[in-house]
């Protein structure tokens, strides 16, 4: 649930950065902070607790410079710390990361990176990344270069925001199965791990793919896939409001989501039954009456909420359709080897588009030949995108933890 933002222009970073971690609290943290290329050294400030606390650092001891990177973190490895916050330094500071997600074989990184002299001052696995990138430049690689050669180094699921000292006209983003969006502006870019944090400056931004790398300048954005090709990408334009993420004068996100239920239902017949009773517009779905007839099972997967709308697809279709279907729980699937062909179809359902287990079980089926249909909120995420059909949702940014419209919404898709 970590939340990362970077921003690069002309413009102060700091307030910038800010601005952003604000819109990503409702992902919960426990602790957060900046670190700000002023033209010739990396400034940077954390603090545990609360944003209000990085102010006031801020506020003591401002910083400034036009390149930067923020994160708030949940506690994963270390307990919450001004010195576990993120973001992470190299010992020199010639190198700051922030992180979401996490590197799976990091102690094995950490005794090599000891043995060579390195000198770790905290307990997470992300200060590992620092150090490795620092170790790799120093031997005489690039900054670009070094980059790929940390990701090949690291196992695990990341997304990674990183500075160099000694490029302060650059940001380099990497994504491995967590999100991660490039937002794009004129003289100026931004990177997010989502697309709230930088609503207010622009709705023009690349969804950055699994195992992909941006790097970012003020007037460009080139990415680049894991053998460092360039990859195009179409820009994707957010359509919602800032105000659909905002509380609208509730008391919390919950309530507010709660209240637009009914809403969202009338919204989704509407859309999905737009003349009359007897037609049910299905776009996105382009399943033909052949593909259905050779369907012999169909499985609906998915995680938490998720998963309990998917049970209740699984009664509705077998009811209706009279084909068996196996409803499962995303993390079980992947590993239970499940019996799949050409002849099954594979409902994956994911208010977020991003859930990695759901992902991981799309994955796995579309290698054995079958078909896969997603239910999502979120247009554009990595789920709606490697899925054969779609069926969007459109609920809108769901801010609280516990699922309450998305919910609603999954079960009419269903």
């Amino acid at each position: 649930m970590c939340g990362i933002v970077g921003y690069i222009g002309s413009k102060q970073a700091p307030s910038i950065l800010m601005d952003g971690l604000t819109k990503l609290e409702y992902r919960g943290y426990d602790s957060a902070g900046i670190a700000v290329h002023n033209g010739t050294k990396i400034n940077m400030i954390k603090s545990r607790g609360k944003l209000v606390n990085l102010a006031k650092k801020l506020e003591e001891n401002p910083i400034e410079g036009t390149v930067g990177i923020g994160h708030t973190r949940w506690a994963t490895h270390g307990a919450p710390s001004d010195i576990n916050s993120h973001p992470h330094m190299s010992g020199d500071r010639l190198i700051a990361v922030v992180h979401n997600g996490i590197i799976e074989n990091y102690m094995d990184i950490k005794e090599d990176l000891s043995s060579k002299g390195y000198k770790f001052v905290s307990d997470t696995d992300t200060e590992t990344v620092a150090h490795l990138m620092d170790y790799y430049y120093k031997q005489g690689n690039s900054f670009f270069d070094s980059v790929f050669m940390v990701l090949n180094k690291i196992e695990g699921a990341y997304a990674l925001a990183i500075l160099c000292r000694d490029h302060p006209d650059t940001i380099i983003a990497a994504r491995k199965n967590c999100p991660l969006v490039i937002g794009l502006g004129k003289g100026e870019n931004f990177v997010s791990s989502d697309i709230p944090a930088i609503l207010h400056h622009t709705r023009d931004v690349y969804l950055v793919d699994n195992d992909e790398v941006a790097v970012v300048k003020k007037d460009s954005v080139d990415i680049y896939n894991i053998n460092k090709e360039p990859v195009h990408h179409d820009i994707f334009k957010v359509n919602w409001d800032i105000d659909a993420a905002e509380k609208d004068g509730y008391e919390h996100f919950m309530i507010k989501e709660i209240n637009e239920q009914p809403k969202i239902v009338q919204d989704i017949l509407s859309k999905r039954m737009p003349d009359s009773k007897d037609f049910i517009d299905l776009e996105g779905i382009n399943l033909k009456k052949e593909d259905l007839e050779k369907i012999n099972r169909i499985y609906v997967v998915a995680c938490g909420t998720a998963y309990h709308a998917g049970l209740m697809g699984k009664y509705l279709i077998e009811k209706l359709a009279r084909i068996p279907v196996f409803a499962d729980v995303a993390s079980e699937f992947r590993y239970k080897d499940p019996i799949i062909d050409e002849n099954t179809l594979l409902i994956v359902v994911s208010q977020s588009g991003e859930t990695a287990d759901t992902l991981e079980a799309l994955r796995i089926a579309k290698k054995n030949g079958a078909r896969v249909l997603a239910i999502v909120n979120t247009v554009g995420s990595s789920i709606a995108r490697e899925a054969d059909d779609v069926f969007y949702i459109l609920a809108g940014p769901e801010i609280s933890v516990a699922s309450t419209k998305a919910f609603t919404a999954q079960v009419m898709a269903m």
